[in-house]
């Protein structure tokens, strides 16, 4: 790997600790996920329990990752996966990035996570906390839920509640003011405007997030990856057992559409990981692996 770009060796200290926790957080993440792959009940999820397969890959401008998968019995597709990335970036991407008027070359690396599951009564999930860094350094991430069926699309449903309250608790242990600014923004972005319609029901999301402060904020988005990993799995371990129709499966499958059409067409990550040379498979890993336009 070449040496990284970026003269400021702050920055690089800061992204190799955030790098520690990411990969800390990846081992953590395929542990539950394959505990519930076990523990699965057979008679709705036969054949055996899947294992994450992990690969790690290398981009030819600088940096690279670690793409994880399970395709599994609970788990249709899930995508987890690492990344650290160094280089300069083009002219049209550094007129939109703090700092990078000054000098273009940048520093990033992120974890993300995308869940899809063969029963329409779990609803997908989705989590991403990254720190990239030019001549400044901040955050951003976040993480939403997307309830497949109709009785569950509600800010009012069970797991909506218990998801938002795991995500207000670690907002609130650093400012009681980020989580009502970050459900909001969360909101805001993850709608779809040609449908009229959220995509899911919501969460938080944050760019740019930069306090002064970077160990306020590094712990911040510590937090935001223990909130999923505290509020998703047992949600996911309820919402298993309970068998489903065929009709409920057809409306997972439509609705995940949607979840296409936003990543294709307004997801800020799809189109950073596109424009800075990424690994296609692990950007285009969000796509669920059926799914049904009628």
């Amino acid at each position: 790997m070449d040496a990284p770009p970026l003269a400021d060796p702050q920055a690089l200290a800061r992204a190799g600790r955030c790098r520690v926790w990411f990969d800390e957080l990846r081992d953590r993440l395929v542990s539950a996920f394959e505990a519930l792959e076990d523990a699965a009940p057979a008679s709705l999820y036969p054949g055996d329990p899947g294992r994450f397969e992990l690969k790690p890959w290398t981009r030819e401008a600088g940096g690279g990752g670690v793409m994880g998968f399970l395709r599994g019995r609970l788990f249709e597709k899930c995508g987890l996966h690492i990344s650290e990335i160094h280089g300069t970036l083009t002219p049209e991407m550094a007129a939109s990035m703090p700092g990078a008027e000054r000098d273009p070359r940048f520093v990033a690396t992120g974890i993300s996570l995308i869940a899809h599951m063969k029963s329409p009564h779990v609803p997908a999930v989705h989590m991403n906390t990254r720190y990239l860094a030019t001549t400044s350094g901040w955050f951003g991430g976040g993480a939403d839920l997307t309830p497949l069926v109709e009785s569950q699309r509600s800010a009012e449903a069970p797991d909506a509640l218990a998801f938002h309250a795991a995500l207000k608790r670690a907002c609130d242990a650093h400012d009681g003011a980020w989580y009502d600014r970050y459900r909001e923004e969360c909101e805001r972005y993850f709608f779809l405007p040609h449908r009229g319609e959220p995509r899911g029901v919501g969460g938080i999301f944050y760019d740019r997030h930069d306090s002064g402060d970077f160990g306020r904020d590094f712990a911040f988005t510590r937090d935001v990856g223990l909130a999923l990993l505290e509020a998703w799995p047992q949600i996911a371990r309820q919402r298993m057992t309970e068998p489903w129709t065929e009709a409920e499966r057809e409306e997972q499958l439509v609705r995940r559409g949607r979840y296409v059409e936003f990543n294709l067409l307004y997801d800020r990550g799809t189109m950073f990981g596109l424009k800075t040379g990424g690994n296609i498979e692990s950007i285009l890993s969000s796509m669920p692996p059926v799914v049904k336009w009628p």
